[in-house]
């Protein structure tokens, strides 16, 4: 009978740039598949503990319960200050609170982790227009599609934005 020990689970960054460079010539369908195993690969923290926190913050997000995520996901943070999805996944929580500022900066954190993070991008972009900050939130909507030519709501929106931009109307 063999032992088989393993250690924690890590995001592999070998698979993250093959996964990224499949991402960048897939079609509709490919992309939805290589974004979910990329999805997967970021959300590996390495500890059971670390797990359980991100999967209470997650599940008190999806409960509405936005200061109790904050906790969850702060704890995370505080534990692992080098896990870009924490603070991505932080990023998330403080924004369903209203709580822009504190959201921006665990974005900005989430991306100087993790500069190919294209959901942090894609965040960032929207609250820029929210901001009214069109020419900015078109920079990083077309910095998120350089990464990803296939993420949901890109094209719409750098679209929309190039032409109200162009001061045509919709």
């Amino acid at each position: 009978m063999a032992l088989i020990l393993s250690g924690p689970v890590l995001a592999d960054p070998v698979r993250l740039d093959d996964l990224f460079d499949q991402l960048k010539t897939a079609d509709a369908e490919q992309a939805e598949k290589l974004e979910r195993d990329i999805l997967l690969e970021w959300s590996k923290t390495g500890s059971p503990a670390f797990d359980l926190l991100l999967e209470r913050g997650g599940e008190a997000m999806a409960a509405g319960d936005f200061p109790t995520a904050i906790e969850h996901l702060t704890a995370l943070i505080d534990h692992d200050p080098e896990f870009a999805e924490g603070y991505n996944a932080r990023a998330t929580a403080y924004y369903m609170a209203g709580e822009i500022g504190p959201s921006i900066a665990d974005i900005r954190k989430t991306l100087s982790l993790n500069p190919r993070h294209f959901g942090a991008m894609m965040g960032f972009a929207m609250i820029l227009e929210e901001l009214e900050k069109p020419d900015e939130a078109l920079e990083v909507y077309k910095a998120a599609l350089a990464i990803h030519p296939h993420l949901s709501g890109v094209s719409e929106a750098i679209e929309r934005l190039e032409t109200a931009k162009s001061g045509q109307g919709i």
